[in-house]
């Protein structure tokens, strides 16, 4: 059973979400970059009946509003505070891919008693020296040629070589989702990705807290993620054999178990 709703930012925005399932653990899930709450369609079916998710389009994409920037992830963090709000959540296991898992950090950091434990995933705190003239180069590409001009790019970057071989159609369906955003919002998105800093917060951190990356993830690879397992007190750190940036597309029964498991140090 899936059900679909809006709800309103303070600034009007509205945003989609949908709430999946009913089982008794609550799992409130972050899309990445370009791409919409389907995104996580595979890993909610390997969930099965343990959990009722949580997940929406971020404001810029999907079914949501496509505001005029700028962007922060600071105002994407409480945006998903507005949808927990609006779907009478106080608290969840809190789950994001890439953009995704640096937005969960920016609600983690903003709204920590909505936090019951953290999982990041293809992510990163920080992109580091240069990242903002490495996104605003990626914003710019986009307009001046437009969406499709990237995703040979973003393919290699998704998936591994493998894994595109074997799902030619599961690769084209990210590419569509892709192709379909604004161009502005995608741009303001990057934007926000180059400026966006939470190292200073991830001491802070007091909950359980699982990091995944792929091994093969050369969009936020594994040294990001040593980082932020260095800085989060009691955090845990797998690194994917073979997988690339979209570990929740590339190996969804995977990522199920280990947000089953998170989901049992909470119990204890």
């Amino acid at each position: 059973m899936t059900i679909e709703k809006t709800a309103v930012a303070a600034d009007g925005v509205k945003l989609h979400y949908s709430i999946h399932g009913s089982g008794p653990l609550r799992l409130a899930l972050t899309h990445s970059l370009a791409m919409t709450g389907s995104f996580w369609t595979r890993l909610i079916d390997a969930l099965g009946d343990h959990a009722t998710v949580l997940s929406w389009d971020c404001r810029g994409h999907g079914a949501s509003d496509k505001p005029a920037g700028p962007y922060t992830v600071e105002m994407f963090g409480d945006d998903l505070a507005t949808v927990f709000d609006a779907a009478g959540w106080d608290r969840a296991i809190c789950a994001g891919a890439s953009m995704g898992g640096t937005v969960t950090l920016a609600f983690a950091a903003r709204h920590p008693a909505r936090v019951s434990a953290l999982g990041l995933i293809d992510t990163t705190a920080s992109y580091g020296a240069g990242a903002p003239e490495a996104w605003e180069g990626r914003a710019q590409k986009a307009r001046d040629e437009g969406l499709a001009s990237l995703t040979a790019f973003q393919e290699t970057r998704w998936f591994s070589d493998g894994f595109r071989a074997a799902n030619p159609g599961l690769v084209a369906e990210c590419v569509e989702i892709f192709c379909a955003n604004d161009l502005n919002a995608y741009g303001e998105t990057c934007r926000m990705l180059g400026a966006a800093d939470l190292i200073d917060q991830l001491p802070a951190i007091r909950v359980p807290t699982m990091i995944l990356v792929g091994d093969e993830d050369y969009a936020t690879p594994p040294p990001m993620a040593e980082q932020m397992h260095g800085l989060i007190g009691g955090s845990t750190l797998e690194i994917i054999a073979g997988a690339r940036h979209l570990t929740p597309l590339e190996c969804p029964d995977l990522i199920a178990d280990r947000l089953l498991t998170l989901a049992r140090k909470v119990e204890a």
